[in-house]
């Protein structure tokens, strides 16, 4: 098949880009280069109507990039190494990502919500060799470090990058309190993060680092078995920061990227951080991404022109009851990825702000693989294969036969963001990057249903693992919870099947309401019912006034299906 999409991508949008050959770490000089006093990165805290931070220059961010990495050097971290970063968004986070790149080692993402054996599990399937630790997370890496690979711990203090007034105050008011105090001098081979980048040379030792070099693994969530590492390259991250820059229209060393997504995550750390730097942008770092208010409140202060996130977020930054009270005028663009996006959130976040808002799709294994374009948005799709992309629909049986359009099947991926491979698991990677339809090795088989239009716009399904098969039919969540969100006094809904003796499975929807309203089941049920088959609508209706989410915050489908 042709590419239709490539006519429907905006004006001056090439089908296919160059990207230089270089290590992931090359942007963060340039941009040292070419912004040096601009702000890099915007850090600090929410205290009560207050946001207190500071930056981070470029030049001083490339500084201590260097003397960190001169550092890791001088401990005696080689090229290939794994290194684990257990932090949130914060400029340690940043520091020490772009310290192990420059150094050629690997970096091993960690969510600091792990519990000790999740932390175990990662640090020796990756063979990580040394783990940054944020202070008040170091108890759970001392109680596990004899049953690991572990060699060396580096500790991190949150306030490290605070500003005066906010690190007194954090010091005298909760720093003992949340347990950022810790003692570790009498840990062998355990370092402070500060005294590392103190007592190291200004530039660490040249490494030879080639553009297919495994720079970071990021670990899958674990939903069909054990958690498994992807392998990203440079290149994957340096073509995927490229490749955004452009297709967003980002004006260099001009706009303000707002970090809520966290960056041990692949949306946070390759699309918001990585081409951030790459385009010269300052970023403005959340810690905790549910914090709306301070969502808010930075985007006001620091005129934030690009806002990446979920749609939980964007569900939760419309339904703020104090949105109205803070600019949000500066917002010129909007990214919405890793679950479904529903039309009237999009719509409403426009018209709450002056900027656009588009729908992506990628994953852990392909980082950014289709975008609608800005100025050619396409209500409840996906969008269309980024530049040097392809996508196809094949049957989701065997993968083997190319769909027609508007059929629907698996959703497969090739191109220069895809990942090389599971970390040291052949079989597990064999099973999902292999040959494709045409004959051609290197597709990624996401398990993604969907289908493609005939205008090459693709749309999501669902998950292969979320169908809810129901008399014999397939009921895809996702239509689903479209169907639910469009019911005026519904703020979030989810849908899972549920055991049924008669029908296999049956459909049941978890609720949340806005404020004030009190929609009944049966009113609930009777609007399905007239804008979905009768075996699609669902059966059993629980309210609730949350839902569970991952920290990025991702509905947890999984966690309410075990609980029906």
């Amino acid at each position: 098949m042709e590419k239709p999409w490539i006519k429907h991508y905006d004006k001056g949008i090439p089908a296919v880009i160059d990207f230089p050959q270089v290590s992931i770490d090359r942007f963060l000089k340039d941009a040292a280069d070419k912004y040096p006093d601009r702000a890099a990165t915007v850090f600090g805290a929410r205290v009560g109507p207050l946001l207190l931070d500071g930056s981070l220059t470029y030049i001083e961010l490339n500084g201590a990039v260097n003397r960190f990495a001169a550092g890791l050097q001088k401990m005696g971290i080689m090229k290939g190494e794994r290194v684990a970063i257990m932090l949130p968004n914060c400029p340690q986070f940043v520091i020490a990502a772009y310290a192990t790149w420059r150094i050629g080692a690997i970096v091993v993402c960690c969510n600091p919500l792990y519990m000790p054996r999740e932390i175990e599990y990662l640090i020796n399937d990756s063979g990580a060799g040394t783990i940054i630790v944020m202070s008040s997370l170091y108890g759970r890496v001392k109680g596990i470090r004899k049953s690991t690979c572990l060699k060396k711990v580096i500790v991190t203090n949150i306030k490290e990058y605070f500003p005066a007034s906010l690190k007194l105050l954090f010091g005298l008011t909760r720093e003992k309190k949340e347990g950022h105090r810790v003692d570790i001098s009498d840990d062998k081979e355990t370092y402070w993060f500060q005294d590392i980048i103190k007592i190291s040379p200004d530039m660490p030792e040249t490494v030879d680092i080639k553009p297919d070099d495994t720079s970071t693994l990021i670990y899958t969530s674990g939903t069909t078995g054990k958690p498994k590492g992807a392998q990203h390259t440079h290149a994957s991250q340096v073509f995927n920061s490229c490749l955004l820059n452009i297709w967003a229209k980002s004006r260099k060393g001009e706009d303000i990227m707002l970090a809520a997504m966290p960056f041990f995550h692949i949306y946070g750390l390759a699309i918001i951080l990585n081409t951030a730097i790459a385009g010269g942008l300052t970023t403005v770092l959340i810690p905790n991404p549910r914090d709306m208010k301070h969502v808010l409140m930075a985007i006001e202060k620091h005129h934030i022109t690009y806002y990446l996130g979920v749609p939980a977020m964007f569900v939760g930054f419309n339904n703020h009851p104090e949105r109205n009270k803070y600019d949000m005028s500066s917002l010129r663009f909007a990214a919405s990825a890793a679950a479904p996006l529903a039309p009237e959130v999009q719509t409403q976040f426009e018209a709450n702000t002056r900027g656009k808002m588009v729908e992506a799709y990628g994953l852990t294994e392909t980082i950014c693989a289709s975008m609608n374009p800005i100025d050619n948005v396409r209500h409840n799709s996906i969008g269309v294969p980024m530049p040097n992309t392809d996508m196809k629909i094949v049957d989701a049986d065997n993968g083997e036969k190319e769909l027609l359009p508007d059929e629907i099947g698996e959703i497969i991926i090739k191109g220069p963001q895809v990942m090389k491979g599971y970390w040291e698991k052949a079989e597990d990677t064999a099973g999902v990057l292999h040959k494709g339809p045409d004959g051609e090795q290197g597709w990624f088989y996401s398990g993604d249903i969907g289908y493609v239009d005939k205008d090459g716009f693709f749309h999501i399904v669902d998950r292969k693992k979320d169908i809810i098969i129901t008399s014999g039919y397939n009921v895809y969540p996702a239509e689903v919870e479209s169907v639910l969100f469009e019911h005026p006094s519904i703020m979030e809904a989810a849908a899972v099947g549920m055991p049924d003796e008669s029908r296999g499975e049956i459909v049941k929807a978890f609720i949340v309401l806005k404020s004030g309203e009190n929609a009944g089941k049966d009113d609930i049920m009777a609007f399905c019912r007239e804008r979905m088959a009768a075996f699609k609508v669902p059966k059993v209706i629980e309210f609730r006034t949350e839902l569970p989410k991952s920290l990025v915050g991702k509905v947890l489908r999984r966690e309410l299906r075990d609980q029906a």
